[in-house]
C-alpha cells in the first residue's frame, strides 16, 4: 500500500491508511507518532462522536461535536482516568504546534477527515464506564479547524503553526490554559462534585436537552444568579 500523502477534509479514509499515511499505531484513539528522540511529531485523534448505533458497554466515551468545537474523552474504558501516557501527550499542543489531525468513524473501520485540530481546554469531569460504574475522565475541547480543507502532511507542521498563532491571538485564554496544565499537580486537583451519582444523572439529562433550549437554561440560570442584560447569542 502506497501511503497517501495529504488528507482532504470530509474524505474518507480507512484504518490502514491512516496508520501508514501519519506512521501511527493500529489502535487507539489517540495515536502520537514520535522521531527517534521520543519527540511528538503529530497526533492522529480519532472519535466515534457520530456514532449512536454503538451501545454504551462498547463505547463508553461520552464524545460530541458540536459546531466546530469537538469535546473529547480522553483514554481509558475503565476506571479512573490519568493525565498520562498519550492523554497527556495531548496536552503539549499548549506550548508546541504540533499538528493534531482529526477523525470520525462512519463504520467498518472507516474515518472521514474532519481537519486540524486546536485544544482549547482540558478538565476533568465524571462519567461512567463501561461497566456503568462512575469514574472521573478527562475532556479536552478541541476546535476543528476544516481550512485549509487540504492538509499536506509534509507541510503540516508549518500550517499547524500558523492556524494556532493566528486562533489564540484571538483567544488568549489557551495560553492560561498552558500554564495551569504545567502547573506540578495539575492532574491531582480534586474535583468539586460532592455526589458524582446526582451529577451522572444531571449531566445525562443535560446532554438530552437541544442545543438552542440549553442556551436559554443557561440564560435563565444566569439570569437567577444576579446576572443582568444576558443574551442568547
Amino acid at each position: 500500500m502506497n501511503p497517501i500523502k495529504e488528507f482532504r477534509v470530509g474524505s474518507l479514509y480507512t484504518n490502514d491508511e491512516i496508520r501508514f499515511a501519519l506512521e501511527v499505531e493500529n489502535l487507539g484513539g489517540i495515536r502520537p507518532s514520535v522521531d527517534a528522540q521520543k519527540n511528538l511529531r503529530h497526533v492522529a485523534v480519532l472519535t466515534a462522536a457520530e456514532d449512536s448505533g454503538k451501545l454504551h458497554i462498547e463505547n463508553p466515551y461520552h464524545d460530541r461535536i458540536e459546531g466546530d468545537v469537538l469535546t473529547y474523552t480522553a483514554q481509558g474504558r475503565e476506571g479512573d482516568q490519568e493525565l498520562t501516557g498519550r492523554n497527556k501527550r495531548l496536552v503539549e499542543q499548549y506550548a508546541v504546534a504540533i499538528p493534531f489531525f482529526g477523525f470520525v468513524n462512519v463504520g467498518k473501520q472507516t474515518y472521514r477527515f474532519l481537519g486540524l485540530l486546536e485544544l482549547l481546554r482540558h478538565s476533568q469531569e465524571i462519567q461512567s464506564d463501561r461497566r456503568g460504574k462512575l469514574r472521573k475522565v478527562w475532556l479536552f475541547e478541541f476546535r476543528i479547524h476544516s481550512k485549509p480543507d487540504v492538509v499536506p502532511i509534509g507541510h503540516a507542521n508549518e500550517i499547524a503553526a500558523a492556524l494556532l498563532t493566528e486562533s489564540r491571538k484571538q483567544n488568549p485564554l489557551v495560553e492560561l490554559e498552558r500554564e495551569v496544565s504545567e502547573l506540578p499537580d495539575s492532574e491531582n486537583v480534586p474535583h468539586p462534585m460532592s455526589n458524582p451519582a446526582e451529577v451522572e444523572t444531571i449531566r445525562g439529562q443535560l446532554m438530552q436537552v437541544a442545543p438552542i433550549k440549553f442556551e436559554h437554561l443557561i440564560q435563565d440560570l444566569m439570569t437567577k444568579n444576579g446576572f443582568r442584560d444576558v443574551k442568547v447569542t
